[in-house]
């Protein structure tokens, strides 16, 4: 999600945050369940020599065979069931019959679903065979930021302790935070407020209290944290071509803590 520079910094009225009751909330869980096992099925897939195209006609097939239908599929005309994005690509790849993963590549799946009116909404990087230290390392630190995030993200604390958990985290380990894309609040609508940065100060924003559903989602980059769009009006690259990671999971805060829907 792009947030508004705007209502970042205050200058445009946001909505108020919904907060889901326990009958919302029992099926978000629902939701977040079966994108959680369409992302296990599209991965099992990956392999080099398979296209991406391939890879999502398996998600479409998955996410119907559960009953659900593909959130991400015409969402604001996107063209696809879900976004991968391959090396250099940090999210909103298209996928296409005439690109093939090759051993060596880092390839992020991003989807979601629609279950009863509401979303599921998750991602992850995988390593397809053989890939260097360093880049293992990426894959690593990108994904144990998203734990410290969901860690922070519990009544009582604020919304810069999770911005904060991922930038101290991937800055400490060498990596960069991408500043133009954020997680988001979900529900009813796949993106709802608040935004979520990946980087902030720690004790800032607003207070997080039981109700909230956010998408939590860490983008680290191994250069610096600039990013451009493609020619195709979607896929957002590196602009120094150096490697990113991706990872996301929908996470309730609750009354004693907090519950991710999208684990399994």
């Amino acid at each position: 999600m792009k947030p508004s520079k705007d209502n970042i910094i205050g200058k445009v009225p946001r909505p108020p945050i919904e907060l889901k009751s326990a009958s919302e909330l029992a099926v978000m869980r629902a939701a977040g369940r079966k994108a959680a096992e369409v992302l296990q099925k599209v991965s099992k897939s990956l392999r080099a020599g398979i296209t991406t195209k391939q890879l999502d006609e398996i998600a479409l097939n998955e996410i119907r065979s559960l009953g659900a239908k593909p959130a991400f599929l015409g969402y604001r005309d996107y063209p696809a069931t879900a976004c991968i994005s391959i090396n250099n690509e940090l999210v909103h790849g298209i996928p296409s019959s005439s690109r093939v993963i090759k051993d060596g590549d880092i390839v992020s799946i991003d989807l979601g679903v629609i279950h009863e009116g509401y979303y599921g909404d998750t991602a992850a990087t995988y390593a397809v065979g053989n890939i260097s230290q360093e880049t293992q390392k990426l894959i690593n630190v990108t994904r144990e930021s998203l734990e410290l995030a969901i860690a922070q993200a519990k009544p009582g604390k604020r919304l810069g302790d999770i911005s904060w958990a991922v930038q101290a985290y991937a800055e400490n380990n060498g990596f960069s935070v991408v500043r133009d894309y954020c997680g988001h609040g979900v529900g009813r609508r796949l993106h709802e407020e608040p935004s979520i940065p990946n980087f902030g100060k720690p004790n800032s924003g607003i207070r997080l209290i039981p109700g909230m559903v956010l998408a939590i989602e860490p983008m680290i980059n191994q250069g610096n944290y600039d990013v451009k769009t493609l020619g195709d009006g979607w896929t957002v690259v590196t602009e120094d071509g150096k490697l990113c990671a991706h990872f996301e999971h929908m996470v309730a805060v609750t009354e004693d803590g907090n519950e991710v829907l999208t684990r399994i």
